[in-house]
This record gives structure tokens, sequence and C-alpha cells, in this order.
């Protein structure tokens, strides 16, 4: 009997045991998170109530109408604008001797003509073959043809007679020839100062592209530091912005610019600028006339008519035209077309560094009987020089 009941004893520890075991695995299980708290919800704003159920409104502070600064009808308070600085008035270089100070910028682009003929000429035996050469070298710097055709006979008659021939003495003998070729004795003064009258007018024609805008800006620059003032006129009306360009060039030196509407009448524009002049007593008056127009009438056309508009006033003193150097030959046929319709009376050449031909300046005084008075050297503000035949054949053959 005491067996049994120790037997049910170790039984009912057992038993416990287990239970025990079991209950403490369960609890070192991972417990799920707990749920989510149900989200904040904002209450929608409460509406505004009328009747009973309006709020009791809050005591705020109250002014009374002699507190209350009320406007005494005065004008109201502007506020100016600083004005707009003007722009910096610029002293030009002087003109005296200006090619003189460009002549290395002219050289460089030009000394294959002058170092290719005294090359040639230094030669031992000058025989047909070496004439051939000098003359295809003169062509190729677009001399033309009969201006070619007179050196080469002279260059001929004068080494023959020479005899031998140091460097120097075939230096000095082409520079004498080219100078006299270029022509020494042209007179190449711009005529802006008249006699008997104030302002002196000046016309600056061309086609678009050669420079004409900016070589007209160049030229007032130039006539300023020579102590003329000057009035400049943009009757160039159909190129965009033309007026605003040559406007640009005129502050910085102090000349006004007359300007219509963009398409409008180029005569109409110049006839004001000469009036304007005029009143102004300036000593100049700058023309810059239109390259191309959009209307059916022709540019000669219109240019004829600019000038007869323009000499209601007075004559014009200058008519200048503007030829690109680097067109060569084809700048030769724009100069007739334009010498046929207006009386040229000067020639100007841009472009006459870089790629440009020197005897380009005789083809085109030979073509028109008129001389070179201007050259343009490069895009500086001050590059527009007085023609001078000496420092320009200097230029050419170099030292």
């Amino acid at each position: 009997m005491d067996i049994v009941i120790l037997a049910v004893v170790i039984a009912v520890v057992v038993l416990g045991a287990l239970g025990g075991l079991i209950v403490g695995s369960r609890r070192t299980k991972q417990l799920p998170p707990p749920p989510p708290a149900a989200p904040d919800i904002t209450a929608p704003p409460a509406e505004p109530h009328v009747g009973d159920e309006a709020e009791t409104p809050r005591e705020e502070p109250r002014r009374t109408i002699e507190e209350v600064d009320l406007p005494d009808g005065s004008a109201p308070v502007v506020v100016e604008e600083p004005p707009a600085e003007a722009p910096a008035i610029e002293i030009p270089e002087p003109t005296a001797g200006r090619l003189v100070r460009l002549r290395a910028r002219l050289s460089r682009s030009q000394n294959a003509l002058g170092q290719g003929l005294l090359t040639l000429l230094s030669r031992e035996h000058l025989d047909e073959d070496t004439w051939e050469e000098i003359e295809d070298t003169l062509l190729t710097a677009d001399l033309g043809v009969q201006p070619t055709q007179e050196l080469v006979e002279r260059l001929r008659e004068r080494v023959k007679v020479l005899g031998t021939r140091t460097p120097e003495e075939l230096r000095t003998l082409l520079r004498e020839e080219l100078i006299t070729l270029v022509g020494r004795d042209m007179d190449r003064a711009v005529k802006t100062e008249p006699e008997d009258r104030k302002p002196g007018i000046v016309m600056v024609v061309g086609v678009n592209g050669t420079g004409k805008t900016t070589t007209t800006g160049k030229l007032a620059r130039v006539l300023v530091a020579d102590g003329q003032s000057v009035v400049l006129g943009a009757a160039d009306t159909f190129r965009a912005a033309a007026a605003d360009q040559l406007q640009t060039w005129g502050e910085r030196v102090g000349a006004y610019t007359v300007r219509g509407p963009e398409g409008g009448d180029p005569a109409s524009v110049a006839f004001d600028a000469v009036k304007e002049g005029k009143e102004m007593g300036a000593n100049v008056v700058l023309i810059d006339t239109a390259g191309r127009l959009h209307t059916k009438t022709g540019l000669m056309d219109e240019l004829g008519k600019v000038k007869r508009v323009v000499e209601k006033h007075a004559p014009v003193d200058e008519v200048l035209l503007v030829l690109d150097a680097t067109t060569g030959q084809n700048g030769l046929v724009q100069a007739r077309v334009f010498s046929e319709v207006v009386d040229i009376t000067g020639i100007v050449l841009t472009k006459l560094d870089g790629t440009a031909k020197g005897g380009i300046v005789v083809a085109v005084q030979r073509e028109l009987g008129v001389p070179v008075k201007l050259i343009g050297l490069g895009e500086g503000a001050d590059d527009l020089a007085p023609f001078e035949p000496e420092a320009f054949v200097d230029a050419l053959i170099g030292e």
C-alpha cells in the first residue's frame, strides 16, 4: 500500500514539472506587436453661427476717427530713380601719321607682294620667264592688267639702264615706281569744310557687308579727332539694328545721331540730319545710306533720291564709296555700278589687313578715276587711317 501511495506522489510531481516547462516555453515566445493607436482626427473648423448660437464677440481695441490718419489730399510721393549715367566720351587717337603707326599690321599681310618682286628682280639673269613671273605676281595682287603692263615696262627700262643691281638699289627703284603707280599727287583729303557754309555734307555708300556703317562710325572718330563736331544721319533704315549700331558709335565720341523708324524713308532721315546739323552749328553731317532695300525700288534709284533730297539744303561735298578690299575684282564691279548713279569722289578700302591684296588700291583708282582716301586696317575703333602713298608702299615692300 505504501508503495502505491509513493508512486502516485511521484507521478503528480512529474506531471507538475512538465506542466511548468510547457508554460515557461510559451512565455518566452515573442508576443505580437500591439495594434496601432487610432490616428488623431482633427475636427473640421466649426461653421459660423448666427442668432442664438452665435459666440459672444471678443473685446478688441478700437480707434476713434480722430485717431485714424487720413490722407490729406496732397500729391503722392514719387520715388525718383537715379538718372542713367551717360556713356563716357572717348578721345580718339590723332589721325596724323596714323597709317605709319599701323604700318606693321599692314606689312604682315602685304609683304608677299613686295618681297616677291624684290626676289625676282634680284636674279642674276632677268629673262622672259622671270618677267612673266613678275607679271603674274602683280596680277595675283589684284593690280589689274593695264597697270601691271605699265609697271613691268618701266621696270624693264630702268633695270636695263641700271646694269648692276644691289638689293638697296632694287628696293629704291621698286619703291619709286610703285609710288608713281599709286599716285603721289592725288588729292586725298576728305572734303568736310566748305568755305561758304556749314556743315559739310558727306554721304557714305556701298553694299552691305563691306563695313559701311562701321566705317561711318570710325570716320566720325577721325573727324572728331581732328577737332570737328559731327552729326550722324542713320539713313540705312532697311537693315535691322543699323541705326542702333551707328548711334552707339556716335555716343562714344559725342556725335548726335538722327534716325527714323525702321523701314522708313531714307531720304527723309538724310534731310532731317542735314537740317539738324545746320541748327546745331555742326561742322560735318555724315549720312550712312542703305546697302540694300526690301522694296521694289532699286537701290541705285533710292541713293539718287537721297542725294537729290539732301541737296535741297546744300550740295553734297563728298560721296565716299566703301569697298571690301578682299573682294578684289568683284569690288570693281560694285564700284562701276555706284559711280553710274552718284558721283563718287573718294574710296574707302576696308579689310586691307588679313588676306587683302594691295594692288586693289591701284586698280580701283584706275577704274573710277578717284583716289583712295581712307583705308581700314583692323577691327579697332581707331584702325581707319587716311591713305598715305609713301607709307603704304613702304609697307608693301618691307624694310
